[in-house]
């Protein structure tokens, strides 16, 4: 199997054109190809498809298998990938992905793909449609136990659950003990991504992220959404666009609040082409 290592703010996978290959058992593939030991290393594994409602479609996979709706960094990726592999002449692309299809803008440099803006679509607030379990319809600086001990969370989808924990250090924090405890909790029933969050200043953001079913990634594209749009909520910056910093790099967040859209620009980096025995 021929692949592309790519990687969005350090958050990596192994990209595969679906349209020259074909995967069979693409979670057992996910699961061989993200070992950082024994498989090429990643945090999932992304199929680029045909498309008979976008340019193309975007399948992906966690490390351990499962199937995600949407990831921000990958599919910032896959926008590169097309472009930079003749796939599409495009500068303005769509993707469709399970939580649907996503519209990209190509800033394109010395004829490659460099910086890709991505309308991220509308942030569901409600809470059953995130899912959370609450007695209010939308989960804003909501408190939670988790493991004896309380926090207060604000809850987004972005085509995938999110709980947005606010804190005085984040750099500190022991997120391989507190992560599976909040991606496990009983109040989301299907998981949830955890973004722990220090706010810099009025327009700046500071966030570690443990993903469901990867654990803690160098970064999240969805997750900084959620974070951008948790922070506006609750008022913790100024205007409708938030600089995040992750540990993988930065991201700029624009939730236009009119159209309720979320707008993510960022890089997208190739690392290697190589090819894998399955």
């Amino acid at each position: 199997m021929k692949f592309t290592k790519m990687h969005g703010c350090g958050n990596d996978y192994v990209y595969v054109n679906c349209l020259k290959e074909r995967v069979e058992n693409p979670s057992e593939v996910a699961k061989l190809v993200s070992d950082r030991h024994f498989g090429i290393g990643s945090d999932g594994l992304i199929l680029i498809k045909p498309s008979d409602v976008a340019d193309f479609e975007m399948d992906m996979y966690n490390a351990d298998g499962s199937q995600g709706a949407m990831c921000g960094n990958g599919i910032r990726c896959v926008a590169k990938y097309v472009y930079d592999y003749g796939l599409t002449d495009k500068t303005s692309i769509s993707v469709n992905t399970k939580s649907g299809i996503k519209y990209l803008e190509l800033t394109i440099e010395d004829g490659k793909a460099a910086l890709i803006r991505v309308n991220m679509g509308a942030p569901i607030l409600e809470a059953a449609q995130i899912p959370v379990i609450s007695d209010n319809k939308q989960v804003i600086d909501e408190p939670i136990l988790v493991d004896g001990k309380e926090y207060h969370m604000t809850c987004v989808s972005m085509g995938n659950p999110h709980a947005v924990v606010y804190m005085d250090d984040v750099e500190q924090l022991n997120i391989e003990e507190i992560g599976p405890k909040f991606e496990k909790h009983q109040r989301f029933p299907d998981r949830v991504n955890t973004e722990f969050v220090k706010v810099l200043d009025k327009n700046t953001v500071q966030m570690r992220v443990w993903e469901r079913g990867s654990g803690e990634t160098l970064a999240c594209g969805t997750g900084a959404c959620a974070v951008a749009v948790a922070t506006i909520l609750n008022k913790l910056t100024d205007g409708d666009q938030v600089t995040v910093h992750l540990l993988g790099g930065t991201l700029q967040i624009a939730w236009d609040r009119d159209e309720n859209l979320v707008y993510m620009t960022g890089p997208a980096t190739t690392v290697y082409d190589g090819e894998i025995i399955l």
